[in-house]
């Protein structure tokens, strides 16, 4: 699994790691049933530390991408129904909208952009 982390980016690296498995997920890099690298594993290859790729798996398993297998580690397991997805979207995108707007990104800018980007996602899913 092919991971990029900027250790100058103001994001946490915790959260660019479950960005990134979300991405993978959408995109079908990664699907249902497949397992995760251990947290040392991949905090090895990383150069993180342990603690930090278990918050992103922590996180994952809380917002119902990954599940937590003894014997198997972490597995992807979309146990998320939609109208919850929808839900934490919307949570999502808010903050998102709001901060274009104070920024002066235009209606026909943001639909643009979730259009190149929903495209993105699908397309790639189909691949």
């Amino acid at each position: 699994m092919l991971l990029n982390i900027d250790f100058n980016s103001d994001e946490a690296i915790y959260i660019q790691l479950r960005n990134q498995i979300i991405i993978g997920i959408a995109t079908e890099r990664i699907r249902e049933g497949d397992p995760l690298p251990s947290v040392r594993q991949l905090a090895d290859n990383i150069g993180i530390n342990m603690h930090t790729v278990n918050k992103a798996y922590s996180v994952l398993r809380q917002e119902g991408f990954v599940k937590l297998d003894r014997r198997k580690g972490a597995v992807i397991s979309l146990d998320i129904d939609k109208m919850q997805a929808i839900s934490e979207m919307r949570d999502d995108m808010a903050v998102v909208l709001a901060r274009g707007i104070c920024k002066n990104v235009s209606r026909n800018e943001v639909h643009q952009l979730v259009d190149e980007l929903y495209d993105l996602f699908s397309n790639s899913s189909k691949e």
